[in-house]
């Protein structure tokens, strides 16, 4: 069974994204902040990660900033998540290294769709 993090400080959001997950049988860990999103990626390993940019403590690229700088973490496949959806915020996220990136409010099946494919690259 296929992890997937989801670092989501928004409880609507983070409920959707996870019954989205786990009713295709991906297994959700659920951070609500950045401290936590690092210390569940390096306890629990997994497959792919979802990542509100917007987070508390410490936001989405300083995440992605320290997963980056982890040998173990470097090729991770991370996904931004956010409600910045203007295509200069795009090309930001995915500048900085982010795999994907999808915007808010999040659209089901492009959700779905989007860590299908990731996941088979990450294959």
């Amino acid at each position: 069974m296929k992890k997937i993090l989801v670092a989501e400080d928004n409880p609507a959001s983070s409920e959707l994204i996870r019954e989205v997950l786990s009713g295709r049988g991906y297994e959700v860990i659920e951070a609500c902040d950045g401290r936590q999103a690092l210390q569940k990626i390096e306890e629990t390993e997994p497959d792919l990660v979802l990542l509100d940019i917007q987070l508390p403590i410490l936001d989405g690229f300083a995440v992605l900033f320290q997963l980056r700088q982890n040998p173990r973490f470097a090729n991770l496949r991370v996904v931004a998540v956010t409600a910045n959806v203007m295509k200069e915020d795009r090309e930001k996220g995915l500048k900085a290294g982010f795999d994907a990136y999808i915007g808010k409010p999040i659209d089901a099946a492009a959700l779905r769709l989007q860590v299908e494919q990731l996941l088979l690259k990450g294959s």
